[in-house]
């Protein structure tokens, strides 16, 4: 290590620049390691006085409830100790956040540094940009944050005058210098002075490394249009329509850090849904958010998120047509509820709430129509009830003697306190207490809408034997209005991958909920799916307006790769694309007419030695149960839960591998039979060979498919 730090610094003797920026970084480097000794110290130290503080306080806490004035000196003496452990807390949460951001920043600093005029005849004033930010012992800014207003001017690559918000109020600043660094702890590597998107090198250097298992996040190369994305001002709904390795993936998870940056003091992680493809892609992103200092959001396959909404039994709805679901729609006006529509609310065996009774509850409010008005009436009706049966069931006898009979551990379980009832009265408050314990989950259920048979209804509503979990979702959102009311944001990835029945389901689920919606319309492998037309037109029906962006740069593949993709487009389409890689390796694309000849090919190809991950990527589950006993264990075999390799050779799926990249791809059924000249094949094959980010691979086992 100290002979490749002599090397750098060496190589850099004569520059100036490189000697002062090495200066600036080492003595940065220092304030960080003292802020983190600091931090250890004062956390330890205040962990252990603040234990003795609140031993002693709690020692002088004396529990009397005798008389009002005691019981309201203990009270108060009790608030009081809880103050100074919230008062503790909030700076021991403080500080545990200040040291989680400085031990980020010491694996890199900062990765660039703006010089901006902020006033005419100012000085000019140096801004150094990082991971997180962070100020010295006077609150001067040693770092700022990536996602700060003002490091804006450096993501705009506007040199000369440029702007940025800061609440709601544009401010004109001067860019004089726009300057990237590679820091690897304090060590400077290299810098570069850069003014144009195409020429970062920084990029070009971050897009040269080979694959790794788990997606990168390069906070420090994001572009401008990507940027314009991942700072969008905050609307109703956000659709991205992205080429393939323009970077969809990368900009949502910046994007969820930027808002959870942005809004820090209102935002919990908890609020926001990512939906992904699949889990192997869920697992390839999920350190990308805590690389940034950022806690993943709720992350929901669609299987994933019917089973938790309570429909995983049925059908996952796949092939439900939207038509079903305005009918569900159409039937809120008319809607009766019949008697086999109710059941029964039933704990632990336990029946709390007859049929008859559930049924009268919804007659009493037959007038109104189906919907969340009507659905709230019936529910606080069934929960008078339901609180009526408790106080029935507190006067009987078998009840309060079981009460009586409880051991001093079951009371102080059930109460809180030991109990001796001095009267009947008292007796059946505490039986009341204990039958509320007891089934306080019947009130839930209630809230669940347990008392509704969802599934047939909808039979009768659609006229079939059985509704799928799209239907039976949508169904229930006609009775509560809404599902998610906590939610703040959803971002769905591979939206082309969507039916319009699921996104209807998550457009009214999610009716509170700002949305963003990435995908490639090129990329739609599946039937049935829903075109970006109408996505936005579901989204404007149900959010109001939806503004749309594109990001038509490719990062990913090599210029050779990216034109092999690209030539299954439109002509116009194809002119507005770019790729800023370099040069690389020629597409590999050859047919065979005899089977043993294609195997042999196949498994050479397969067995060919190179740096990084190779994907055997097939275009069906029925291919590559082929494949996978003719390359035995030349190959890993990935499915839908398994995590990906960092290197090595995988076969998996054309499903399972969207999403992902790949140093070497190899497409081993690009015969005319798997890949006809239809627009589904253009765009599985236009899916497949994208995934490629250095070689590709095609081979035919027949005649090459005429869409190359």
């Amino acid at each position: 290590m100290a002979e490749n730090v002599e090397g750098v610094q060496g190589a850099h003797a004569d520059d100036p620049i490189f000697q002062q920026e090495q200066a600036h970084l080492t003595e940065l480097y220092a304030k960080l390691l003292q802020i983190r000794d600091d931090l250890t110290e004062e956390l330890g130290a205040g962990e252990a006085s603040a234990r003795q503080d609140l031993i002693d306080m709690s020692e002088e806490v004396r529990l009397d409830f005798g008389g009002a004035d005691e019981t309201i000196e203990t009270l108060a003496a009790i608030e009081g100790l809880n103050a100074v452990i919230d008062a503790y807390n909030q700076h021991h949460d403080f500080n545990v956040d200040k040291l989680r951001r400085v031990m980020l920043l010491l694996l890199q600093p900062y990765f660039a540094k703006v010089t901006l005029e902020m006033r005419p005849g100012r000085p000019p004033r140096d801004v150094y940009i990082g991971a997180a930010g962070m100020t010295d012992e006077r609150s001067r800014p040693l770092v700022v944050d990536w996602r700060s207003p003002v490091a804006e001017t450096y993501y705009n690559q506007q040199m000369g005058p440029t702007s940025y918000d800061v609440d709601g109020k544009t401010r004109t600043v001067n860019l004089l210098l726009r300057r990237q660094f590679d820091i690897v702890r304090d060590q400077l590597n290299m810098y570069f002075d850069t003014t144009v998107a195409i020429q970062d090198s920084l990029l070009l250097g971050a897009l040269k490394k080979h694959h790794t298992e788990k997606l990168q996040a390069i906070t420090a190369t994001i572009q401008r249009e990507q940027n314009e994305v991942v700072r969008h001002e905050d609307v109703p709904a956000l659709l991205v329509n992205g080429i393939a390795g323009s970077g969809k993936t990368s900009v949502l998870l910046q994007r969820i850090a930027f808002l959870l940056y942005q809004e820090r003091k209102t935002l919990d992680p908890s609020q926001v849904w990512l939906f992904t493809p699949n889990s192997v892609f869920e697992n390839y992103i999920d350190t990308v958010l805590p690389s940034m200092g950022e806690a993943n959001p709720q992350t929901f396959t669609w299987r994933a998120f019917v089973e938790a909404q309570g429909a995983g039994e049925r059908d996952l709805g796949l092939d439900t047509p939207p038509e079903a679901l305005r009918r569900i729609d159409a039937a809120a006006g008319v809607l009766e509820l019949e008697p086999d529509d109710l059941r029964e609310i039933r704990l632990d065996g336990e029946i709390l709430l007859k049929l008859g009774q559930v049924q009268g509850a919804v007659q009493k409010f037959s007038q109104f129509p189906v919907g969340p008005r009507f659905t709230a009436l019936v529910k606080d009706e069934l929960h008078d009830r339901l609180e009526r049966r408790f106080t029935q069931m507190a006067k009987d006898e078998e009840l309060q003697e079981e009460m009586l009979g409880m051991d001093v551990e079951q009371q102080v379980e059930v109460f809180g306190e030991t109990i001796s009832p001095e009267d009947e009265a008292q007796t059946v408050e505490y039986a009341r207490r204990l039958v509320e314990s007891r089934y306080a989950a019947a009130h839930d259920k209630i809230e669940r809408l347990s008392w509704l048979r969802f599934d047939r209804i909808g039979m009768r509503v659609l006229g079939k034997g059985a509704i799928s979990a799209t239907e039976w979702l949508y169904l229930r959102l006609l009775f509560t209005g809404t599902g998610e009311r906590d939610a703040r944001f959803v971002m769905v990835d591979e939206v082309q991958d969507y039916t319009e029945a699921q996104l209807m389901v998550l457009a009214k689920h999610f009716s509170r909920a700002h949305f963003l919606l990435l995908g490639d319309e090129h990329q739609a492998i599946f039937e049935g799916t829903a075109s970006f037309g109408r996505i936005a037109e579901i989204f404007r029906e149900t959010h109001g307006s939806v503004d749309e962006c594109r990001l038509l740069t490719s990062y990913r593949s090599s210029p050779e790769i990216t034109a092999l993709f690209t030539g299954l487009l439109e002509k116009d389409e194809q002119l507005r694309l770019t790729s800023v890689q370099r040069a690389g390796v020629e597409p590999v694309i050859r047919a065979f007419s005899e089977k043993d000849e294609y195997l042999a090919a196949l498994r050479a190809a397969a067995a060919e030695p190179g740096e990084g991950l190779t994907a055997v990527i097939a275009e069906s589950d029925a291919r590559v149960s082929w494949l996978s006993k003719q390359l035995g264990d030349a190959v890993l075999t990935v499915g839908s839960n398994t995590g990906l390799p960092a290197t090595g050779v995988v076969l998996l799926p054309l499903r399972v591998a969207k999403g992902l990249e790949f140093d070497h791809v190899i497409v081993p059924d690009a015969q005319a039979e798997v890949y006809p000249d239809t627009p589904l094949a253009r765009r599985r094959l236009y899916t497949a060979l994208s995934r490629a980010m250095h070689r590709v691979t095609v081979l035919a086992q027949g005649p090459l498919t005429p869409l190359l």
